[in-house]
């Protein structure tokens, strides 16, 4: 039999009899109830200390006689400070303050009232008020100070089934405030026990309690003297590297890592404080974007915005990032009926919060018709365009249908935001156009150029915007080697010297709109992308973010496959670039190239659709002199990775 069941049940028993007093509909009531009889009892303390705790029998009469005007004065003086309506145990200094505030007030109320309304007979020794401020003071912020203290070393004990202990990482006031607030929050089963420091050699302090023991370096030591199970990160306290060290060392150690909200966010007041595990993301962490919103409301507030390729990974984080301006409507575009309707499902309720309008429309961007309708229907003021054949090993296979969708299809929509007379026109575009290996990569060149000779005539801003991988996006490297690492193995890299660019999708949305909102017409801007990263160290992270010591999974290289790139280039040597108002976005002037004029590509790639492809290849190198096929051998495997993936 468990010793423990006679506790258990005597814990639920008083949970029972508790609950109810507790509910919110009562708590009020009882509050205001014990409040009335702690001031009464204050009141009477006062009047006797006045007395030398010795109250002659006039004295008592007129305390009885007084009390009932003195406690409806401080009733009500609580009442308006909302001190009947907040929890004990997550008192501050605040609620302090408020309390001493609310104790002065009814104090020179009192005291006025006594001083203009009251008999000689029925005045208040001055000497009882001041008195009976002090101890409501002392006596009530103590009870609150000590029902904290006991919530917090033996009420959470108490309530709780288990707690796990953990480390949380920082040192400074805040980890201090945000350990202790974890540590009160019932709902959480885990306590901190110290807290780990981020530099070398931390002096020892203590802040709420909580010892602070030891640096990240020394991890595996304080885990093992805490006999700690997790350690907390807050997001904003670690960079990428370090991040990515201590997962080894936690690691080694048998402890899980999971990160918390900003400090400011998990501080916020909230009670809930969301956890979740490490990600890729934080590893190539990022300064945050900050958006000229100014500039990006003043573009789509109130206007209709069109969205190519709207169901995709960047057009769908567009048309989510577009919600927080306004629009008056935004029209998802797209040729796949499943993308589309998950996406207007997932804008739902965003859109009724911000009064947007959604346009589902089902069309091919390569059909000119179909298109036309659909921009006579809605008439689009603004369009971004990311819909795009993006995959390039299959697009090395389908060479027509990358130059269909990809230039085709960009001279159709363009052509018709001209017509339509649209004042924006922004393109999305790939660190692959430059100095391409690749018949994606040469096709989007071509659109690039395709839009830079619509500009030229044009009243409608258009633009381009170029940037690289994005971290998650559909086809891309990181789910796949997610895949192969739950399938235990083997990861295939397709060479180790092999680097990439890479960026949130959020990130990329936000300055795709940051950029658009700074086109005067004939821009292409590219984003920053920060340092290029390793593609064999993103996969020796990934191995490690998934628990597992390095070596434990195989990374096998299989060799460059067919139109990818050691490593990508984000602008051509020729071509200058410019600062813009926006330090993560820059501007490259179009390069002049010799051979076909601009304005003279669409006529050139429509009239060869239909050639073989060794006519269309001939035809791309001479459009784009820059592009050349890569020749080395090609692996014929299926499953291996490509980092090129689609975005």
């Amino acid at each position: 039999m468990d010793t423990n069941e006679p506790i258990t049940s005597r814990k639920a028993a008083v949970a029972r009899l508790m609950d109810p007093l507790l509910h919110p509909s009562s708590r009020v009531g009882v509050l205001l109830i014990l409040h009335a009889v702690l001031f009464y009892a204050i009141y009477a303390i006062s009047y006797s200390a006045r007395y030398d705790f010795s109250l002659p029998p006039h004295a008592k009469r007129l305390m009885l006689a007084t009390a009932p005007f003195v406690l409806l004065i401080k009733i009500a003086a609580f009442y308006l400070s909302s001190h009947f309506h907040g929890w004990w145990r997550y008192v501050t200094f605040a609620d302090i303050k408020s309390l001493i505030r609310a104790a002065f007030i009814a104090m020179v109320v009192i005291g006025f009232a006594d001083y203009f309304f009251s008999y000689h007979y029925y005045k208040i020794p001055r000497a009882v008020i001041v008195f009976d401020t002090l101890l409501t003071i002392i006596l009530l912020g103590g009870l609150r100070c000590l029902w904290r203290f006991a919530d917090e070393h033996f009420g959470i004990q108490f309530k709780r089934v288990a707690t796990e202990p953990a480390l949380l990482i920082g040192t400074d006031h805040r980890a201090g405030i945000l350990a202790s607030q974890i540590n009160s929050n019932r709902e959480m089963p885990f306590r901190i026990r110290a807290l780990v420091s981020t530099q070398p050699s931390p002096r020892r302090r203590v802040y709420a309690g909580i010892p602070v023991t030891g640096s990240i370096d020394q991890i595996s030591a304080v885990g093992a003297r805490y006999n700690a199970k997790h350690v907390f990160i807050p997001c904003d306290s670690l960079g990428g590297t370090q991040i990515r060290d201590l997962i080894a060392n936690c690691n080694r150690a048998g402890l899980t890592v999971r990160v918390l909200p900003r400090f400011e966010d998990a501080l916020a007041g909230s009670s809930d404080i969301p956890l979740r595990e490490v990600d890729i993301d934080d590893l190539l962490k990022r300064d945050p974007v900050k958006l000229d919103t100014k500039r990006i409301d003043s573009l789509v507030k109130g206007k209709r915005v069109m969205v190519t390729g709207a169901g995709g990974s960047i057009g769908s984080e567009i048309c989510r990032q577009l919600m927080e301006f306004e629009p008056a409507e935004i029209i998802l575009l797209g040729r796949g009926e499943n993308r589309i309707y998950t996406i207007h499902r997932d804008l739902g309720t965003a859109a009724d919060e911000h009064g947007v309008k959604l346009k589902r429309v089902i069309a091919n961007i390569t059909e000119e018709n179909s298109m036309r309708r659909a921009f006579e229907t809605h008439r689009p003021e603004i369009v971004f365009h990311a819909a795009a054949h993006k995959h390039v090993p299959l697009m090395e296979l389908h060479i027509r249908e990358a130059l269909l969708n990809n230039v085709v299809g960009t001279n159709v929509v363009a052509k018709l935001a001209d017509e339509f007379r649209c004042s924006n026109f922004v393109m999305v575009s790939t660190d692959k156009a430059v100095n391409p290996t690749s018949i994606m990569g040469a096709t989007k060149n071509i659109a690039e150029r395709v839009v830079h000779a619509m500009s030229v005539n044009s009243k409608t801003h258009f633009c381009v915007v170029r940037f690289g991988n994005v971290l998650g996006s559909a086809g891309s490297v990181v789910p796949l080697f997610q895949k192969q690492i739950r399938a235990g193995g083997p990861i295939t890299v397709t060479d180790a010297r092999m680097t990439r660019y890479f960026m949130s999708i959020p990130e990329a949305a936000q300055l795709v709109l940051q950029a658009g909102s700074m086109a005067k017409g004939g821009e292409i801007f590219v984003l920053d992308m920060g340092e290029p990263v390793e593609i064999m160290q993103l996969a020796e992270d990934l191995v490690q973010l998934s628990g597992l010591k390095p070596g434990t999974i195989e990374i096998k290289e299989t060799g460059i496959r067919e139109g990818e790139k050691l490593y990508e280039e984000l602008y051509f040597d020729d071509e200058a670039t410019l600062e813009t108002e926006h330090r993560k976005v820059k501007a490259a002037y179009h390069r002049l190239h010799e051979g076909t004029p601009d304005d003279r590509l669409i006529f050139e790639v429509v009239e060869n659709l239909e050639a073989d492809e060794a006519t269309l290849r001939g035809l791309i190198s001479r459009l784009v002199p820059e592009y050349h096929e890569h020749t080395e051998p090609t692996s014929q495997k299926s499953e291996l990775v490509s980092v090129n993936g689609s975005r």
